[in-house]
């Protein structure tokens, strides 16, 4: 019985104490809701507001495997429908107001790894609408990682595409996206992006209010370039170096405010996320919180009021067991002040 005692009186205190005398959070999150099961492995989710409800707002998700598919999620967790028969996808993203037959519509991005495709698909139908061959003529091509960016000012749209291996630099290759005749393609605008070699590139997430684009360099750190290719290839900065037990991984951005908020990025192999400020990388790791999913992937956020259960949002992260896991932000966000407030 003391043993039993015990355990239950370290899963209730919030902080431990660190080598360096700092407090830590160590309470996992539990998370909201759990979605249903997929076939094969959850990898990367994205998330699609609703603009007549948000409260029927959706999630979007892959499931990563040679007879593999694409997900849609409601906020109970779930599936309301489904794409079957994609061969490997990885990662998926989306974005909204892409000019198609003269009417605005929303897309959703998919990296099919097995036939070095990017498929694209209306939201929230999930109806096929295009894709785009991807890294052409290249040795090492196999897609994975994608996130799309809108310019602001010329409501372009653009994918920007990771793969399994690449070069030291221009490992990430950039494409414009254009209709003809009611299909969606695209051409290839830029290549860019420095790689450390240790592992490889898999989540990429773009600031489209900022104009940046993250990348998670496994097992090194996060890379920071400008999302608009107009503005150059030059890396703007590296942060998360030594932050992460192995792998980094899946990078979301909350934000609170014009140009303020988090990003969280992936621990991997520790079941945490790392939270860095919007604002100011430079700032270091402001916390690490500690959730119940195991081995997270890929993880998305949104600010906006969902309905009762996630009034101030979501965050959503893929874990082991075949599911998403979907965080009322309220409780992230509590979990982040506790961090930033004991360390001061």
């Amino acid at each position: 019985m003391k043993n039993i005692h015990y355990i239950l009186a370290l899963s209730v205190l919030p902080f431990v104490i660190n080598c360096t005398g700092q407090k830590e959070v160590t309470e996992k999150l539990k998370p909201t809701v759990i979605t249903e099961t997929v076939v094969h492995d959850t990898d990367d989710p994205a998330i699609w507001i609703n603009p007549q409800d948000t409260s029927k707002s959706i999630i979007i998700g892959t499931d990563k495997d040679t007879d593999g598919g694409l997900y849609a999620f409601d906020l109970n967790g779930k599936i309301i429908n489904k794409v079957s028969g994609l061969k490997r996808p990885n990662n998926v993203d989306l974005e909204y107001g892409f000019m198609l037959n003269g009417k605005k519509t929303d897309i959703a991005a998919v990296t099919e790894r097995e036939t070095n495709k990017v498929k694209l698909y209306t939201l929230p139908e999930l109806k096929e609408i295009g894709e785009i061959s991807v890294f052409d003529g290249e040795s090492e091509r196999s897609p994975m990682g994608i996130s799309m960016y809108k310019n602001p000012q010329t409501e372009e749209i653009f994918v920007i595409v990771g793969r399994k291996s690449g070069p030291a630099d221009g490992y990430l290759w950039q494409y414009k996206l254009t209709e003809k005749d009611g299909v969606i393609t695209g051409e290839v605008v830029r290549k860019f992006g420095k790689y450390s070699g240790l592992k490889e590139i898999e989540s990429i997430a773009v600031d489209d209010e900022m104009g940046y684009v993250y990348y998670s360099d496994e097992q090194f750190g996060v890379h920071k370039y400008y999302a608009d290719p107009s503005k150059g290839n030059d890396e703007l900065s590296v942060f998360g170096k030594g932050d992460f037990k192995s792998d980094v991984e899946g990078i979301s951005i909350y934000s609170t405010s014009k140009g303020k908020g988090y990003i969280l990025v992936s621990n991997q192999q520790n079941d945490t996320f790392n939270v860095y400020l919007r604002e100011d990388q430079s700032k270091g790791k402001i916390a690490e919180i500690p959730v119940s999913t195991l081995e997270s992937d890929g993880s998305e956020v949104t600010n906006v009021n969902l309905g009762p259960k996630f009034p101030k949002g979501v965050f959503v992260a893929m874990s082991n067991g075949r599911v998403f896991h979907l965080y009322d932000w309220r409780m992230v966000e509590k979990a982040i002040k506790s961090a930033v407030k004991s360390t001061k």
